[in-house]
């Protein structure tokens, strides 16, 4: 038994404050360790002592070994958690860590070593009796890693097939390879993405499966040699091999099924002398037959939902298990009830889900559900780290009371000052497929159409577009010294009753509200609609107004500068002020392609004078430890460049001309 009274939490967002909730809970310090991006962020503030580790970007900070050991020597800390993501999964970290006479809080540096490589974790569960995916990892020496030796054992396994990082996940270095031709640019683009996230760009190839589920059965062990599983997750909602929602227990799991599962992940994490908390991930066909996939050496994004079917607390787990002590349990504790979660990211699912950036001007969740967030009102997103903002998780006695809780908490979650995919999750959860527990890994592909948004109906703009005008009356009355839920003066015209009109982008549309006061209330228009307000009022920003007919409404509004958000009917709408005296702008160039996020420019693909068909990839961006191509949108020839490799661009930054 070891004490531990301090723990550093060498991560960031959300898991780093999850991680220090349960720490406080059991009386235990936190040192949080943050770059340049993060000074102000939550889990800085909440920590009991931080350290700055470098400037924002994760290489010169959050995967800086010898920073972070500095800043446990500083303050004094028993331990290090690694979180997820980043060097939770690096086993020359965890073995720094321990040569520092310090905690891991994690699996022991050779567990990581020989599980953390999908390499070698395939070939251990072959030897363990696990089935694995067929595929190439190497095994049988010779293999030098080379595109040459890659293409060769393409050939072998055959098409469709997928290229895969061997170290790090979350969908990074991951590609689909439907044809040979598409190799060479698939292993390329995947090599650069795992180096730039993990450090390490070893590849493996798999067949590739269609249809299949992602169910993972999470393992436990302790230094005693004890290692049980504490039940599945369902996974298979996914996006680019990254989760989306995520379930527990699985529609498609039996006890039988849930046994043998089980069995085969134990089997695994014994062989492999596992200490700590894990997942094995697999894939489950049709037919209930199951595939080894990989092993995760540490906590899961989506680990709430075992958490809150089971009763048990995986952090505290983790700490417990790092001290020495025993599980206590031969077995899993027995599930309860049904939880899902989903991934709250800032992303626009209208724009391909590009991430995106902002800052955010409130972050409320309804308390009925368990919320994991990373921000709050103040936060900054920039383009350095992964979009997740955050988790929302419901647990209630069935599936269907779960979905139905989680859906209506995204419609009243209020996250204003960017775009998030907060609406599509939504519309996923109220999906009659996902309601009917009809999933697989393309679920999001093949019901694209149906989950895509659809433009605010008349009645949503309309009480979006009255509660704003609403809230501008009440701020100008309030900044005049007067009532804000009185009457508004007419504003700069010079007779007393005409109407007052203000022009709102929403989109590609604009909505033109025209209101005036009348007896015993204001009268708004909006395309041609009238609305007759007898009584409304403002709290912070919450706007409320009673409709003639005695229907009362109610919205919430933020402002920063010429951009708002209202939050109306389940909708969050972003509306832009069109000034009534427009400056002139400069004009679109004709064929030229923008950047569709801030990003680093990593490769451009093209010279000036060069002709390229529709489609061409131009220049490719790094935004969020992900590459983004932007390709030629018609035939023509290049004719600029106005990009170079290694610079920061802005969204909207014109990269090139295609003439």
């Amino acid at each position: 038994m070891r004490a531990i009274d301090k723990v550093l939490i060498a991560n960031r967002g959300e898991i780093a404050l999850r991680v220090m909730r349960t720490c406080r809970r059991m009386g235990i310090a936190t040192v949080a360790v943050y770059s340049d991006a993060d000074a102000e962020a939550p889990f800085v503030r909440f920590a009991d002592e931080a350290v700055r580790l470098g400037p924002a970007p994760a290489r010169e900070s959050y995967l800086v070994t010898n920073a972070i050991l500095d800043a446990a020597r500083r303050t004094g800390a028993d331990a290090v958690h690694p979180g997820y993501g980043f060097l939770s999964e690096n086993a020359r970290f965890a073995a720094d860590v321990i040569e520092e006479g310090l905690a891991f809080i994690g699996p022991p540096p050779e567990v990581i070593a020989q599980l953390g490589s999908k390499q070698e974790a395939k070939r251990l569960a072959r030897r363990a009796g696990v089935p694995v995916v067929p595929g190439y990892d190497g095994d049988g020496g010779g293999d030098d890693g080379s595109p040459e030796a890659l293409a060769a054992a393409a050939r072998e396994v055959g098409f469709p097939l997928l290229v895969k990082a061997s170290a790090g996940g979350g969908g990074k270095g991951m590609r689909i390879v439907r044809k040979p031709d598409e190799l060479a640019d698939a292993l390329e683009r995947a090599r650069g993405e795992a180096r730039s996230a993990f450090g390490d760009d070893t590849l493996l190839l798999e067949r590739y499966i269609e249809r299949p589920r992602h169910v993972e059965i999470q393992i436990i062990g302790d230094q005693r040699g004890t290692v049980v599983h504490l039940h599945e997750r369902e996974c298979s909602i996914q996006r680019r091999y990254q989760k989306v929602v995520e379930e527990a227990p699985s529609t498609a799991v039996d006890a039988e099924l849930r046994a043998a599962m089980g069995r085969a992940a134990t089997e695994l994490g014994r062989a492999a002398g596992y200490v700590g908390v894990g997942t094995v991930e697999l894939l489950v066909g049709p037919d209930g037959a199951f595939y080894f996939l990989e092993v995760n050496t540490r906590l899961q994004v989506e680990h709430p939902v075992t958490e809150l079917t089971t009763g048990l607390d995986l952090v505290r787990e983790q700490i417990r298990i790092a001290r020495g002590e025993p599980l206590g349990y031969a077995e899993a504790p027995p599930q309860h009830g049904w939880a899902i979660e989903v991934r709250l990211c800032a992303e626009d699912p209208d724009r391909d889900h590009l991430p995106t950036t902002g800052t955010v001007l409130a972050a409320e969740v309804p308390d009925v559900v368990r919320a994991d967030l990373g921000v709050t009102a103040g936060s900054e997103i920039g383009i350095h780290y992964d979009s997740l903002l955050g988790k929302l998780i419901a647990h209630a006695p069935t599936r269907q009371e779960a979905a139905q809780l989680l859906r209506r908490a995204l419609e009243q979650t209020w996250m204003p000052g960017l775009v998030t995919n907060r609406e599509y999750l939504a519309r996923i959860l109220a999906h009659p497929a996902f309601l009917a527990g009809e999933l697989d890994t393309h679920f999001l592909e093949r019901h694209a159409g149906e989950l895509a948004a659809r433009p605010p109906g008349l009645d949503r703009v309309r009480v979006a577009a009255v509660a704003l005008v609403l809230h501008g009356i009440a701020e100008r009355r309030a900044g005049a010294g007067a009532d804000a839920g009185a009457l508004a003066p007419p504003g700069w015209r010079n007779v007393r009753f005409a109407d007052q009109v203000v022009t709102y982008r929403l989109g590609d549309a604009d909505v033109v509200v025209a209101y005036r006061p009348v007896a015993g209330g204001v009268e708004l228009s909006l395309g041609g609609k009238p609305t007759r307000v007898g009584a409304f009022g403002v709290d912070g920003d919450r706007v409320w107004f009673v409709e003639h007919g005695g229907h009362r409404r109610t919205a919430r509004v933020a402002v920063a500068g010429a951009r708002a958000w209202v939050l109306a009917e389940g909708a969050q709408l972003a509306f832009t002020l069109v000034p009534r005296f427009p400056e002139v702008g400069t004009e679109q160039v004709a064929g030229g392609l923008v950047a569709p996020m801030p990003g680093r420019i990593v490769k451009i693909l093209v010279e000036v004078g060069q002709d390229v068909a529709p489609g061409t990839p131009l220049v490719v961006l790094e935004a969020m430890k992900m590459e983004h191509t932007v390709r030629a949108a018609a035939a023509g020839r290049v004719q600029a460049i106005h990009a170079s490799v290694g610079q920061q661009v802005d969204a909207e930054h014109l990269l090139a001309v295609v003439a």
